[in-house]
């Protein structure tokens, strides 16, 4: 079940918040829309950045809930996860684009997946490292639950990964057009 319009309740085991994420709306300095696409990682999951307890690079995962978990992925692109409980995050992985499209646009050089994936979405959005730790329900960002009605959402197996594959913990809004891969 997903919450009233307004801001979002962030409690809850990454799982159960990944599948809750689909339908809110995230943006940072007015930039952004409706996700559409998540992944969990819990802590006790092999694919976790946390899996093997706390180190310089993962410290936002042990942080409170509701906070950004801003990484490299690659050395290529940013990634941002929403932090759940202790260890656990979500890992924003596609959004509908709505407000600021000319700014997505000029950003990513193209108006052609403009949000459909992790690297293309922090480009988007304008997201780096300096994001990391910051709290999704204060400024830059606005983190929204879903205005209204039921929110379809199916599951499958993760993608990008070579641990825990086989985990129906990618979530996704059925039927969009945005999602970074299909998901049946």
């Amino acid at each position: 079940m997903h919450e009233p319009p307004g801001r979002f309740d962030f409690t809850g085991d990454a799982v159960d918040l990944a599948g809750r994420l689909i339908g809110a709306r995230i943006l940072v300095d007015g930039v952004g829309g409706m996700i559409v696409e998540t992944e969990a990682y819990r802590r006790d999951d092999p694919a976790s950045h946390s899996f093997r307890g706390l180190n310089r690079t993962n410290g936002t995962m042990f942080g409170p809930s509701g906070h950004a978990y801003v990484y490299r992925s690659y050395g290529l692109h940013w990634c941002l996860n929403v932090v759940a409980e202790e260890g656990g995050a979500v890992l924003i992985r596609a959004l509908e684009p709505e407000f600021g499209i000319e700014t997505m646009q000029m950003r990513r050089g193209t108006s052609r997946l403009l949000c459909a994936g992790p690297g293309r979405l922090t480009q988007a959005l304008g997201v780096t490292l300096a994001h990391d730790g910051l709290s999704l329900g204060a400024p830059p960002f606005d983190l929204l639950a879903h205005r209204s009605g039921a929110v379809d959402v199916v599951t499958g197996p993760r993608i990008g990964i070579t641990k825990a594959v086989d985990q129906p913990w990618r979530f996704g809004l059925r039927g969009s057009a945005f999602l970074s891969k299909p998901l049946h």
